[in-house]
């Protein structure tokens, strides 16, 4: 089955599907696909803390300093400058008028902007903290109402180019150019044909290649490693950020505790309850998130212990209560036992953000022609070497806004005869049956290796071994891929095991230490 659009977004998060709407509402014919059963499975939704918005005694140079200085200056001054101008206020023109989702307000009627680490103030709206699902939402309901289509149940699996799958000889000696891409549709167990003038990667971060992560099982860096293949350039890789405070418990598993517990009051202790993050930095709990991240695993290094505790009911200084201001940790703290208002919250660092990835310009613009890149599968340089709190969604919005943009504004059509020439995914003879214990196991080997070996805290050895691991994992993996019966698991390992690989190299070739990539001796 074949598919022509003019454009062609992957990802349903808020930068796939504001993106989208933009796209739509410029009147290009767009659709966004996603490999769920459901547009609202994306870490957007996931999002607890809020976003960075406009606030009337705020500059951009203030918002540039914490940036910067989060980032350790390893940033990218013109994309920092670029949000830090225009990004607060799209936060009121689109999602507040437009979108029309309502933020939390004080009692007094007034927007209520929190504070998070390394923030120098309060800039950050949320909704309690359910901004994300908030959020991701209202962008679904506003794509319907504008008839946008998304299509479910589509797992990508290769951008097409005209080097790689064009019949035609001539297009080989003609530079690169993305012209759609091969998606597998998931309940059919067939492969359809996406052709697009332009194609937008939106497909979120890899959490999923570490075994303690905040981020949805989805998260396997699809985007990325297909952008790989095709030829796309790959920066930053070696900045992975591990959020300091996921919950420790044996039931619930994935569960972020919102750095916004930390900007309400909330302090770090060890199993004495002592309050240690002053050890580590002069920010104390309110360090930037690598800082605490570390200062929590080495703390855990020197106590023996698997976690340490963060005691938010000593310490709460927000208006609500507990249990409105921070409802879905209360709620699903509560459901294993833990009440946050009388007692600390057992907490674990975990991979949570990405920092790195397919490197884009100004306007989400890949080095491959025709392709761009979005949200968290694009590396803008915006974070540098270190997220700042509450940017992730707001990058998102900005770069989506840039894309669809200049998209409308320099939108050219791929000559038909071109697509002609590209033929239908080929599906070799399969001999093999999918076998979920392998899947499994395979899967354990990439968390393990990477938690391990390319985690907090790094060492040259270390990188060594686990180059070593992934190499003899990807060669087996590639060799069941070639001859199993194509389903999404087998695609999402086979992205697992390169993105795995590209972050290692990237580690190993960058000997110093800074920001998300700590390296010892």
């Amino acid at each position: 089955m074949r598919h022509f659009y003019d454009v062609l977004v992957v990802g349903t998060g808020i930068a796939g599907l504001s993106a989208a709407i933009m796209l739509k509402e410029h009147g290009l014919n767009t659709v966004a696909i996603t490999k769920e059963d459901a547009a609202n499975k994306t870490a957007t939704y996931y999002a607890q803390g809020g976003i960075i918005a406009w606030e009337e005694a705020d500059t951009p140079e203030l918002l540039e300093s914490d940036i910067l200085r989060a980032g350790c200056g390893y940033n990218n001054l013109e994309a920092v400058k670029l949000l830090a101008n225009k990004g607060p206020e799209l936060v009121f023109d689109f999602l507040i008028n437009k979108i029309g989702i309502e933020f939390t307000r004080t009692l007094a009627g007034e927007l209520d902007y929190t504070e998070e680490a390394a923030h120098s103030r309060r800039r950050i709206l949320h909704y309690s903290d359910h901004t994300g699902d908030t959020i991701q939402k209202a962008l679904i309901d506003y794509a319907n109402k504008i008839n946008l289509p998304i299509l479910s149940g589509f797992t990508t699996i290769d951008l097409i180019t005209n080097n790689h799958q064009s019949r035609d000889t001539q297009e080989l000696y003609k530079p690169c150019e993305v012209m759609g891409l091969y998606a597998l549709n998931n309940e059919e167990k067939r492969v359809e044909t996406f052709f697009a003038n332009r194609v937008i990667l939106a497909t979120g971060g890899l959490g999923e290649l570490y075994q303690h992560t905040t981020n949805p099982a989805s998260a396997t860096g699809d985007g990325m490693s297909m952008a790989y293949r095709a030829g796309a350039d790959i920066i930053n890789a070696q900045f992975v950020q591990f959020h300091p405070t996921s919950l420790y418990h044996r039931d619930i598993k994935r569960f972020l505790i919102s750095e916004s517990l930390r900007g309400e009051g909330a302090r770090l202790m060890n199993h004495k309850g002592e309050y240690f993050m002053e050890s580590y930095s002069e920010l104390g709990d309110l360090a930037p998130r690598d800082v605490v991240a570390r200062g929590i695993y080495e703390e855990m290094g020197k106590t023996g212990t698997e976690f340490m505790k963060l005691n938010l009911a000593s310490h709460y200084k927000g208006e609500s209560p507990i249990p409105v201001r921070f409802s879905k940790v209360y709620s699903t703290c509560l459901k294993g036992g833990i009440d946050i208002t009388k007692e600390p919250i057992p907490v674990v660092p975990a991979a949570h953000y990405f920092c790195g990835g397919i490197k884009v310009d100004l306007f989400g613009k890949s080095t491959l022609p025709n392709l761009y890149a979005i949200g968290e599968s694009s590396c803008t340089g915006l974070h540098g070497a270190n997220r700042l709190a509450s940017t992730s969604l707001l990058e998102g919005l900005m770069w989506a806004k840039q894309a669809a943009d200049h998209i409308n504004s320099n939108f050219s059509e791929i000559s038909k005869k071109r697509f002609d020439n590209i033929p239908d995914w080929e599906s070799p003879n399969y001999s093999e049956e999918f076998d979920p214990l392998l899947f499994h196991q395979d899967w354990k080997l990439i968390k393990l290796t990477m938690w391990n070996y390319a985690g907090i805290v790094r060492n040259l050895k270390g990188l060594e071994r686990a180059n070593a691991d992934l190499n003899y994992h990807a060669h087996r993996i590639f060799q069941f891929y070639r001859t199993a019966k194509l389903n999404r698991q087998i695609i999402e390992l086979r992205n697992g095991v390169v993105n795995a690989s590209i972050i290692v190299n990237a580690a190993m070739r960058h000997k110093r230490s800074i920001g998300c990539h700590y390296v010892t001796s």
